[in-house]
């Protein structure tokens, strides 16, 4: 066992020694991004486990060690690292746990600390943990993002949204099952051994990649034969995660549909325009506005790769750019509504509704007040605009069963049948006429 060295506030580090010897255990997220995200961080010379457990012990764990009243996110991720932790398959004196840390508003920066109370509490009090943050916050001698890293994670996410919204269009309708997850997975392997080679990590290769990736997905063979789109919204980590959803995606392909998923890069752009609509209204230093307006530049670039990428082809749904989705919450929500997935939320569901995708599921966790505002608050002003749109809000949250939620769901669905028939009844009338 590495020796256990504490800083001066008492926060027990991730050292050098413990970078050679020790797995990082990651809750999961998004399965693609994350998956190229632990490669890039294996490639930095760390060990990383991506936990894929999705079974009701989870809940159980986080109910132990997390107040029932924390957000059912925090729940959910420090249950899973827990788990992991318990589950015999690692030795507790060889792991140390790695989470995501926002450093804003939302509960999210704090569930660091609640996942350092669990440890204590189940007795694994000599596990470290990690802080993955661009704010530089819970510096760990062990553990550092230096630019390459960075580069390769940012390209993971650019790659990753890429992937997954192509993938999103083709799997309904693929001939072959499995087809596109095989796509998926060569794509995956292939990028991230590029990595591999510092030269790789621009824009112009990313550019060449993206139009590789697009000719093989639009080889794919597929029936394109007429579905409901089904967008899905919500916070972060429930929109997202297979364990927070319960399988969403997988449950509405089920039923017949396509699913919608928004990209993470919109995110990434929001946390950072964040930054400067505080300078905006409340002031700050001038090096900051420059710095941030750089970087706010760099990912704006980076998003117009993937829109250029999908424009090629015109049987896939185009991304859009940041700014048209901030411009459709206007008369909507204030922009300075930043907490949680703030004013972006409501911007999502603007945004579907605006490119034809009426049928929404808005994911609800449990706790997340901001989400609720946003995303279940805002649903009546978007239907009394747009009466076309088909919104449902699903909770998800420790008592609540799959089987309600999926029930909920099918209602939404068997709604937008009926206006479907609706208005194609309403058309052939006209026709008539």
């Amino acid at each position: 066992m590495a020796e256990l060295i504490y800083n001066k506030e008492g926060r027990l580090l991730f050292t050098k020694q413990m970078k050679k010897e020790y797995t990082l255990l990651c809750p999961m997220m998004l399965p693609v991004h994350f998956t190229m995200i632990k490669l890039s961080l294996e490639m930095d010379g760390y060990k990383v486990e991506l936990l894929n457990t999705t079974h009701r012990g989870i809940v159980d764990e986080g109910l132990k060690y997390v107040h029932n009243d924390t957000c059912y996110p925090a729940l959910l991720a420090i249950g899973q690292l827990m788990d992991g932790v318990k589950s015999g398959k690692y030795d507790p004196k060889k792991v140390a746990l790695i989470i995501t840390q926002t450093g804003g508003g939302c509960r999210a920066s704090n569930y660091i600390h609640l996942l350092r109370k669990a440890l204590v509490k189940a007795g694994y009090e000599y596990v470290p943990v990690v802080s993955l943050n661009l704010s530089g916050l819970e510096k760990n001698p062990g553990f550092s993002l230096n630019i390459t890293l960075i580069r390769r994670m940012i390209f993971a996410v650019i790659y990753g949204d890429l992937i997954v919204q192509v993938a999103n269009q083709c799997r309904p309708y693929e001939v072959k099952k499995g087809s596109t997850d095989e796509l998926v997975n060569k794509w995956i392997i292939k990028l991230t051994n590029e990595f591999k080679n510092t030269k790789t990590l621009n824009r112009k290769k990313v550019k060449s990649n993206m139009e590789l990736i697009m000719a093989d997905f639009a080889a794919l063979p597929l029936n394109r034969v007429p579905k409901a789109k089904v967008g899905v919204v919500g916070e972060i980590y429930i929109k997202y995660a297979p364990l927070g959803n319960n399988n969403l995606e997988e449950f509405l392909l089920s039923e017949g549909t396509e699913p919608i998923v928004p990209g993470l890069m919109d995110f990434l752009i929001f946390k950072v325009d964040n930054r400067l609509e505080d300078i905006k209204l409340y002031g700050g230093k001038w090096i900051k506005k420059v710095v941030v307006s750089i970087f706010m530049d760099y990912l704006v670039k980076c998003q117009n790769l993937i829109i250029d990428a999908v424009k090629s082809y015109p049987q896939f749904r185009v991304p859009v750019h940041f700014e048209h989705i901030k411009k459709l919450v206007k008369g909507y929500v204030g922009h300075g509504n930043k907490m949680g997935e703030g004013w972006l939320l409501t911007g999502e569901m603007l945004e579907l509704i605006d490119s034809g995708v009426y049928n929404i599921v808005c994911t609800q966790p449990f706790g997340c007040l901001p989400n609720h505002i946003v995303g279940k608050g805002m649903i009546r002003a978007i239907k009394e605009r747009h009466p076309e749109s088909n919104i449902v809000a699903i909770d998800y949250d420790p008592g609540a069963t799959r089987i309600n939620q999926e029930n909920r769901i099918k209602l939404m669905l068997s709604n937008a049948k009926l206006k479907t028939e609706s208005f194609t009844e309403h058309d052939e009338q006209l026709v008539g006429v």
